[in-house]
């Protein structure tokens, strides 16, 4: 049967990153797509113009849309920066008895700034950590989460065996940031994983922690135990960063159309 996953995130109107790319990433891995939609955001290859989020409410009812008619194998959770919606979230999610639930905790731009305020941080933490399968904060944001300074690949591991510690959920640090190969850490109940990849000459990254967590997700929809949907996942993202589309004038977005055989 058709495996369903939904994502819980922001929109961008220029495709390349928040539910567009999430929706693409669900179509290529062959799956069925849904989206809970928490802020429209203006925005391009460029940068951010606007921002205006969905009331609780209407995120409230998307959710008791989704679930009552098409039930997810799995899910995706992104942006999302209002307390009230956050909490509406994990009620609905709880309620509902949701499964593979991975959250990217958008809390840290690429350029290092703060995208949510420091409660909103706190309750994201508690609430949503709680019911996750695995978090995948970039370096920015472990930092935030851990409390120390990340220099190298051994400070990930520091990093997340704190987080793990702390908030008794699997934690995959991406470490695209750093100089060299593109490493990440997973912490999770099995010990420490990490996972290695040649860093692709590519500046045109727009969307790739999107499109990581999203991936691992329908990994985790098709029945994959976690280490083997991360390092799926990588792959794929690996992929669709070197097919090189180059598209806006910007930091431009993957292909995440690469597997399906389309082409620049």
């Amino acid at each position: 049967m058709l495996k369903k996953v939904l994502t819980i995130a922001g929109s961008d109107c220029s495709g390349g990153a928040g539910i567009q790319a999430d929706l693409k990433t669900i179509t290529a891995h062959k799956m069925y797509g849904m989206a809970a939609i928490t802020a429209l955001t203006a925005q391009n290859t460029m940068g951010v113009s606007m921002i205006e989020q969905s009331s609780p409410a209407m995120v409230e009812a998307q959710l008791d849309s989704i679930f009552a008619d098409i039930a997810p194998d799995a899910i995706k959770i992104g942006m999302v920066s209002q307390i009230a919606t956050i909490r509406v979230i994990k009620e609905k999610l709880v309620s509902y008895q949701a499964k593979n639930i991975v959250v990217d905790p958008v809390m840290v731009a690429t350029s290092g700034a703060d995208l949510i305020n420091e409660e909103a941080v706190s309750v994201l933490s508690q609430e949503l950590f709680s019911i996750a399968s695995l978090i995948t904060p970039n370096l920015f944001e472990a930092q935030k989460l851990s409390g120390i300074a990340i220099r190298d690949v051994a400070d990930m591991k520091t990093a997340a065996k704190m987080i793990f510690d702390r908030h008794g959920c699997p934690v995959l640090i991406k470490g695209g940031h750093l100089e060299g190969k593109a490493t990440d850490v997973l912490c999770h109940q099995g010990g420490i994983d990490t996972f290695e990849a040649t860093r692709i000459d590519n500046d045109n990254t727009h969307g790739t922690g999107c499109t990581l967590s999203s991936a691992i997700a329908c990994n985790l929809a098709k029945g994959m135990a976690l280490e083997e949907a991360v390092a799926k996942g990588k792959e794929y993202l690996s992929g669709a960063i070197a097919a090189n589309l180059n598209l806006g004038l910007g930091r431009g977005p993957l292909n995440h159309m690469y597997a399906l055989g389309i082409e620049d």
